[in-house]
């Protein structure tokens, strides 16, 4: 009988992860590899020399792609590397993503199109070819959506990063609901309040990062590694009856 801890592995997988370049990205990446899977990173930059140099040092493949996620015209492309270099894919982690802070009242149509457009259209419509390709390949699949804090609260000054967010959350359910009978899981991890540099304007700001950190249980801001168990979970066999649900990772957060 296959004990629990080898429920967790996922040797012999191959995992597409956008945003592999930094911060959660990279963190989860690494954890993935680490666990067993070869990594597709996909990312805006030319390489992500110490994200595959993780990857690698964990004893697994890492094979970069290059996409401008503000459109969905790379998307059968990233599906069409990970194939060649593999021949098959088990697992997408969605979680490339950008954030434009400015006043709801002054907030312009470019500010709201371009984070919707990465953060929620190409989401989505990457999410749709993998889950294509995982009935094709008649294995089932797993798919982690990145989601956020305002997936269920408004927040401030980020109604484009808020509406893209409770976005993911919403369609994370329906993809789980539509998929289930191909044996495709789809979830979403909901980071609290990372140190990243999506951050970087909260921590710099004295007054709201200390208002940040006295409602934060943990008492503290939250690490990429702080992502690795939850991204194993939700990508391994262990996860196979969890679908379409938004897990918190938040230091307790969510809890106050």
């Amino acid at each position: 009988m296959t004990g629990i801890l080898d429920a967790f592995k996922l040797d012999g997988k191959v995992a597409i992860v956008t945003g592999s370049e930094r911060g959660l990205g990279r963190g989860m990446a690494v954890a993935l590899a680490e666990a067993g899977a070869d990594i597709v990173g996909v990312t805006y930059v030319d390489a992500a020399p110490e994200t595959a140099a993780a990857v690698q040092a964990a004893g697994r493949k890492y094979v970069h792609v290059k996409a401008n996620l503000l459109s969905t015209e790379p998307v059968p492309r990233i599906v069409e590397a990970a194939l060649a270099a593999f021949g098959h894919i088990d697992i997408l982690l969605n979680n490339a993503g950008m954030i434009t802070r400015n006043d709801a009242t002054a907030f312009t149509e470019k500010e709201w199109d371009d984070v919707m457009n990465v953060n929620l259209k190409t989401a989505f419509f990457l999410c749709q070819a993998v889950a294509r390709q995982f009935i094709a390949q008649g294995t089932g699949g797993k798919i982690i959506n990145i989601a956020s804090m305002l997936s269920f609260q408004g927040g401030i000054r980020v109604p484009s990063y808020t509406a893209s967010k409770s976005g993911i959350k919403g369609i994370t359910m329906l993809m789980a609901n539509e998929w289930a009978q191909h044996g495709i899981c789809v979830n979403a991890i909901a980071p609290g309040y990372m140190a990243t540099d999506n951050t970087a304007q909260l921590r710099a700001d004295a007054k709201r990062s200390d208002a940040i950190l006295e409602r934060i249980p943990a008492a503290r801001w939250g690490t990429p590694e702080d992502l690795g168990g939850a991204a194993v979970f939700l990508a391994s066999k262990a996860s196979d009856y969890v679908n379409g649900y938004t897990l918190a990772v938040d230091g307790g957060w969510l809890a106050r």
